[in-house]
C-alpha cells in the first residue's frame, strides 16, 4: 500500500495534472482534496489533450475511482460540463463526490465579480469562479453541502434562506437589488444536482476501507504553495489550503500518514493572477517563451507571467509542502537558450534574502541571479537522464542543489511517456 500526494511548489500551473496522470496507473483512488474549478490541470495522453478543473486527473483509467473530497467547493454546472466533455470522447470515469463538499452557486460567481470590480486596480486577479465567496460562506455557516441534495425538501428550504441572505448582502454592499432570483437558484440546483446525486456518498468510508485493504491512494492538490491561504503571497492567494499537510482533512482520510509527497515545479517560473513575482523575465524574452511553451491559463486562458527559475521561492515551496521528492517539468521548453538565469537570492534595501519573505519585501525586491550555459539540442525524445545534454543535466542538478530536495522526475514534453525517471 502507498498513500502519496502530488502538490505544486510554486504559483500553480506547474504540471501536476501530467504527473498525476502518470502515477495514477498504479492507484486505486485519486482524490482531489481542496479548491474548485478556479484552476485547471492539463493532461495529454493517448486519448487526446484534456483540461480538467474539478475532476481528478485519474479519470482516464477505468480501474481508478476518482473522489472529489470534502475540502472542495464544487460548481454543479461546471462538473456536469466536464463529465459531458469526457462522455463526448467516450470516456466514462468512475467518480464519487463527498457528501460534505460545499456547493459553489451562481450567486458566488456574481459576488466574486462585484468584489473584483469594486477593488478596481487593487483587484486580486480572481478567476471569477466564485471560489472565495463559497469558502467564505462555509466559514460563516451559510453554505450548502453536496449531501443535502439527497434531502430535497430540506435543501430547498435552506437554499431559500441562504439566497435571501445573499440578496440582502449584495444590495447592502454593492447596491445591486434583486441581482438574481431565488427560484433561479433552486432550478439551477435541481437541474444539475439531479444529475450528480447518484455519485454522492460518504467518501471517508470508501477511503478508510481502501486503506485497510492496502490499496494505493493518490492525493491531487490544486494550485501551489505560493497561492496557499496561510503560507502563500497573501492576500494574492486562493481561499483554501494547497499544502500536502491538508490532504487528510480535505479528503477525510485520517490516521494514515503520507508515504511520499511529490512537489511539482517548472523549469522556469510562471504565474496567473496578481501578486509579487520577483524573477520576472524581460518582456521580449518572456513573450517569446510564453508563446513557444503555450503558457496560458487552463481555466481562464489568461497569458501567464513568465520568469526565470526562482530558487528562493521554490525552495520555500518545497519545504512548506514537506516534499520528499520533486518533478521538474517543461525542461524541453528551454532548448535553444544560450544562457539560463536562476534567481538565488532577493535584494531589498541593502540586504539579501535567501529565505522567502513577506509581500512587504517581495513587492520591492530585486532578483540576484546566477547564470549557467544553455543547450541547443531538442530533448523531447530523451528518456534516460544520461542522454540529456551535459548543460541540461548541469541545470537540473544546480536546481536540485538549490532547492534541497531530490529531483526524481524530469518532464521533456506534455505526453504521458515524455518523462525521465532518475535513480
Amino acid at each position: 500500500m502507498s498513500i502519496d500526494a502530488v502538490v505544486g511548489a510554486n504559483w500553480g500551473d506547474e504540471g501536476k495534472g501530467r504527473m498525476v496522470d502518470y502515477l495514477a496507473r498504479d492507484a486505486a483512488f485519486v482524490v482531489r482534496y481542496q479548491g474548485g474549478n478556479n484552476a485547471g490541470h492539463t493532461v495529454v495522453n493517448d486519448l487526446g489533450e484534456f483540461k480538467l478543473h474539478l475532476l481528478p486527473s485519474g479519470v482516464f483509467y477505468p480501474g481508478v475511482t476518482n473522489i472529489l473530497g470534502p475540502g472542495m467547493v464544487i460548481d454543479l454546472e461546471g462538473l456536469c460540463d466536464e463529465l459531458d466533455d469526457l462522455a463526448s470522447k467516450n470516456i466514462q470515469p468512475v467518480i464519487r463526490i463527498s457528501d460534505r463538499a460545499t456547493i459553489c452557486f451562481p450567486f458566488h460567481r456574481i459576488e466574486d465579480g462585484l468584489e473584483e470590480a469594486r477593488l478596481g486596480k487593487d483587484a486580486y486577479g480572481s478567476t471569477l469562479r466564485g471560489i472565495a465567496p463559497a469558502y467564505g460562506d462555509r466559514t460563516v455557516k451559510k453554505a450548502l453541502q453536496i449531501g443535502e441534495l439527497l434531502h430535497p425538501e430540506r435543501f430547498e428550504k435552506r437554499l431559500r434562506q441562504i439566497s435571501n441572505w445573499k440578496l440582502e448582502r449584495l444590495e447592502a454592499f454593492y447596491g445591486k437589488k434583486d441581482i438574481f432570483s431565488v427560484d433561479e437558484m433552486i432550478e439551477w440546483a435541481k437541474k444539475y444536482g439531479d444529475r450528480l446525486r447518484e455519485y454522492v456518498t460518504d467518501t471517508t468510508v470508501l477511503l478508510e476501507a481502501a486503506a485497510k485493504e492496502g490499496k494505493n491512494i493518490l492525493f491531487e492538490a490544486q494550485l501551489g504553495t505560493l497561492r496557499d491561504l496561510n503560507f502563500g503571497i497573501y492576500p494574492f492567494t486562493t481561499s483554501s489550503c494547497t499544502l500536502a499537510s491538508y490532504a487528510p482533512i480535505g479528503s477525510g482520510l485520517m490516521g494514515y500518514p503520507l508515504d511520499t509527497v511529490l512537489a511539482v515545479v517548472k523549469a522556469f517560473s510562471t504565474c496567473v493572477g496578481e501578486g509579487p513575482f520577483v524573477a520576472l523575465m524581460d518582456k521580449e524574452e518572456g513573450d517569446a517563451l510564453r508563446i513557444s511553451a503555450h503558457e496560458f491559463g487552463a481555466s481562464t486562458g489568461r497569458p501567464r507571467t513568465i520568469g526565470h527559475f526562482d530558487a528562493v521561492a521554490t525552495r520555500y515551496g518545497v519545504k512548506m509542502q514537506g516534499a520528499t521528492e520533486v518533478a521538474l517539468t517543461k525542461l524541453d521548453c528551454l532548448s535553444g537558450k544560450k544562457t539560463l538565469k536562476i534567481c538565488t537570492r532577493y535584494a531589498w534595501q541593502g540586504k539579501e534574502y535567501a529565505d522567502f519573505p513577506l509581500n512587504a519585501v517581495l513587492e520591492e525586491a530585486t532578483p540576484v541571479y546566477m547564470e549557467v550555459p544553455g543547450w541547443d539540442e531538442d530533448v523531447t525524445q530523451v528518456r534516460r537522464y544520461e542522454d540529456l545534454p551535459e548543460a541540461a543535466r548541469n541545470y537540473v542538478e544546480e536546481i536540485e542543489k538549490l532547492i534541497e530536495c531530490p529531483l526524481r522526475y524530469v518532464s521533456v514534453g506534455p505526453e504521458r511517456e515524455a518523462l525521465i525517471v532518475r535513480n
